[in-house]
């Protein structure tokens, strides 16, 4: 390893973070001294993990006002906790989060990197995060901003990732010189702000030092990581409605949608259309994307007299408890939906086959 030394090089970031730093709600104004809340940082951190700013900041200001500390969050039920995150996706993220303040509650925070290491949800990256941010520990925190700033700064071929740990040792006692929740922030800041996958290097206070660009290869590194192609997949997104009650699948306690209520979704292809039934109501589709999977979506609306009784997972839940309930962005977007107008469907699958995929077998 024989990069120049960090403090050195490093050095002109703090300086410029201190005038361009944005005035983001978690921020602590003394970057000397220890976060008044970390609660805050930790909030923060899962928030902002995949998830832009931009994004983050009316999700976090609302779960601070409900959930104003670990002891807070600890005693919340589920469902208001996803439902305080609906719309943020990675639901995951509440759950761990929830977890955390449990032990924190209970507890009291770690007194060091690996007890926050320990914490639900809190992996190599957010524990250092917060412990630097939070706590002023000089433990390097390298999310994907960080990793591409450096990968230009020092000229690192291939994928800066898989020289973590060096990366880690060099950059620790910048941290101890600049501070560790500065410098951290700084690192950041430059790749959201400045340093992004298409650079404004005339911003960048680290330019004149900067190796990818002396190089004229900025475009080239870090290289873009190839992303495989999503699956596609059609459904029928069914809202099933009888004696003022609504059919949805109860949360699962594990997966991508755990956590979330759920209207039942039958594969297109396994329950294929025919003409539409009286009985239906249905509106314009849409292709609903995932991180590997697009799915082009039917919204269909089948009143009946009576409620039946239900397969095993699914459940009739009260219509005016809806609103309460939380759901991913598809299922939301029927929720809304069932609020205005919507038409006979020209095709529809038959109301005997959506009532037989969500019923219990006959005894």
């Amino acid at each position: 390893m024989l990069w120049p030394s960090a403090p050195t090089l490093l050095a002109p970031l703090a300086p410029w973070f201190e005038v361009a730093r944005r005035d983001l709600p978690w921020r602590a104004g003394d970057l000397d001294a220890p976060h008044p809340d970390p609660y805050a940082v930790l909030v923060s951190e899962l928030m902002l993990q995949q998830t832009q700013v931009a994004t983050v900041i009316p999700y976090f200001t609302r779960w601070m006002e409900q959930f104003p500390d670990p002891e807070a969050l600890a005693e919340a039920g589920e469902d208001t906790v996803h439902k305080a995150w609906e719309g943020l996706g990675y639901y995951r993220r509440a759950r761990f989060l929830k977890a955390a303040a449990g032990t924190i509650a209970a507890e009291g925070w770690p007194g060091d990197l690996e007890g926050l290491a320990r914490l639900p949800g809190l992996g190599p990256y957010t524990a250092a995060a917060v412990g630097s941010i939070a706590f002023q520990w000089p433990a390097p925190a390298l999310d994907g901003n960080a990793f591409r700033v450096l990968a230009r700064l020092l000229l690192i071929e291939g994928d800066p990732k898989a020289r973590a740990t060096d990366l880690r040792v060099w950059l620790a006692p910048a941290l101890a010189a600049h501070g560790p929740s500065r410098l951290t922030q700084a690192l950041m800041e430059l790749g959201a702000t400045v340093c992004t996958p298409a650079p404004t290097c005339g911003g960048c206070p680290l330019a004149d030092r900067c190796g990818a660009r002396r190089a004229d290869r900025t475009g080239e590194i870090p290289p873009v990581a190839k992303r495989a192609k999503p699956k596609a997949s059609s459904l029928w997104l069914v809202a099933l409605e009888a004696e003022g009650h609504v059919l949805l699948h109860a949360p699962a306690a594990k997966g991508l949608l755990a956590g979330l209520w759920r209207w039942p979704a039958l594969d297109a292809e396994a329950v294929p259309a025919g003409r539409g039934a009286a009985s239906l109501t249905a509106w314009p589709g849409w292709i609903q994307v995932y991180t590997h999977r697009r799915e082009s979506v039917s919204p269909l609306h089948l009143r009946l007299d009576r409620r039946f009784q239900a397969a095993e997972g699914l459940r009739w839940i009260p219509i005016g408890d809806l609103p309460a309930l939380p759901l991913g962005k598809r299922d939301q977007r029927l929720r809304d939906l069932l609020a205005t107008p919507g038409q006979r469907p020209l095709e529809a699958p038959d109301p005997f086959a959506l009532i037989g995929a969500c019923a219990a077998p006959s005894a």
